[in-house]
């Protein structure tokens, strides 16, 4: 039996499940690592929208992040993540293109490379 404390983080992940514009982050991270700017593009939210969405995902080990220069980028944690999501998208009975063509970066999220 898992321990009160693993109970209550499981619960709290699934809480933060509950909130359907966390959800069409999450479904567009399944692309891949993305910064604040195109996720917002591509779930049509606020950037700062975003980023407190994303902030509250960091916490309970949802997603990570990965530094390039100044730019950040979000992504799905572990393999766990994604087939959660995966299978609650089949739960639902949606048949949706979870592989769709990738949103293009815009030029502002793309580090400078450093000679």
């Amino acid at each position: 039996m898992p321990t009160d404390a693993d109970i209550t983080d499981l619960a709290d992940v699934f809480g933060l499940l509950g909130e359907p514009n966390r959800v069409r982050l999450l479904i567009a991270l399944l692309d891949g690592p993305m910064c604040v700017r195109d996720v917002a593009a591509a779930i049509h939210l606020s950037e700062s929208a975003v980023s407190h969405a994303l902030r509250l995902l960091r916490a309970h080990r949802v997603v990570e992040v990965r530094r390039q220069g100044r730019v950040a980028f979000y992504e799905i944690a572990d393999a766990h993540v994604r087939h959660l999501l995966e299978v609650g998208l089949e739960h639902v009975g949606h048949t949706i293109l979870i592989h769709s063509a990738p949103v293009e970066p815009e030029a502002q999220c793309i580090p400078a490379s450093h000679p």
